[in-house]
């Protein structure tokens, strides 16, 4: 009989060898590491989303990655944490998660035959250091009629989402185009979180 051993890759192994933290409760969060092979612990931090008075959409979403971060790497020192934050540009106006339909109705207008930038910060820290780094992507939205809009809405989708939306879901319907990585549209950039865990993505991860 025959033995065919099997190499693993690089990144699998760096993957088993030791715990990663993921200081989010999102299960989109969770299910995108999945597809580079992490199962991290979840341990999502309790920190202040409020954008500063005229902040950049890249300077909040990075100063929030990285305050969650840190929170949850003191109670992880041990550890590798993983942490990211996710928001809508239009026209250099964050819109984050909206608080209620009207919100969310509001925001879906703004976004309505328009291309937005969709923002996500990384940040990783562990016994080396902390590493961060933003991806954006570019989103186009088809033009919306008072039908999609309500009939989306319906769907409760837009609850807990930046920009009120979920391109993974029904809420792709709404979109023409994306431009850049999906999973970034989605909550977590694919590539870049390979490389700031030190993870070497295989092809098919690496969007």
């Amino acid at each position: 009989m025959t033995s065919h051993h099997q190499t693993m890759p690089t990144w699998w192994h760096l993957v088993v060898a030791e715990r990663i933290v993921l200081a989010s409760r999102s299960p989109r969060r969770v299910q995108l590491l999945a597809e580079l092979g992490v199962e991290p612990l979840v341990d999502s931090a309790d920190v202040d989303e409020t954008p500063h008075v005229n902040e950049d959409p890249v300077a909040y979403v990075r100063r929030v990655a990285i305050d969650k971060a840190r929170r949850v790497a003191q109670r992880h020192a041990d550890a590798t944490v993983i942490a990211a934050d996710t928001t809508v540009d239009i026209d250099g106006r964050i819109l984050g998660q909206p608080a209620d339909l009207n919100e969310a109705r509001s925001m879906l207008r703004s976004l309505s035959a328009r291309t937005h930038r969709v923002h996500t910060a990384v940040v990783v820290i562990n016994s080396e250091g902390e590493a961060s780094d933003v991806v954006t992507s570019l989103v186009t939205f088809q033009p919306l009629d008072d039908e999609t809009l309500e009939w989306y809405l319906a769907t409760g989708e837009s609850v807990g989402k930046a920009g009120a939306y979920a391109v993974q879901g029904q809420g792709s319907v709404l979109v023409e185009r994306v431009q850049g990585s999906m999973s970034n549209v989605v909550g977590l950039p694919l590539a870049c979180a390979a490389r700031l865990l030190g993870l070497q993505a295989p092809p098919d991860t690496a969007r």
